[in-house]
């Protein structure tokens, strides 16, 4: 039996993409039983929203960089409007 893979929360945002992108081939390949197709459907999606909220955190944290009078960046407060 497989190795039990890891729960979406504690996989990095790269190993993530590639299970999405398995999923997908899988899928396009079309070779994959109907129940197994709603399976792997099911947690595509699940991983996407993984992906989609990893990429969101990091726009936001980019958002938040600032170059101090040096040329370095440094993280802004959440309430700093500079």
């Amino acid at each position: 039996m497989p190795a039990k893979k890891k729960e979406t929360g504690e996989q990095s945002f790269e190993e993530a993409l590639h299970r999405l992108e398995a999923i997908v081939e899988s899928l396009e390949r079309g070779d994959v039983p109907l129940e197994e197709s709603i399976r792997l459907y099911e947690e595509g999606i699940a991983v996407s929203k993984y992906c989609a909220k990893k990429l969101n955190q990091a726009e936001l944290t980019l958002k938040r960089l600032a170059r101090d009078t040096e040329g370095n960046f440094t993280l802004l407060d959440e309430d700093s409007h500079e």
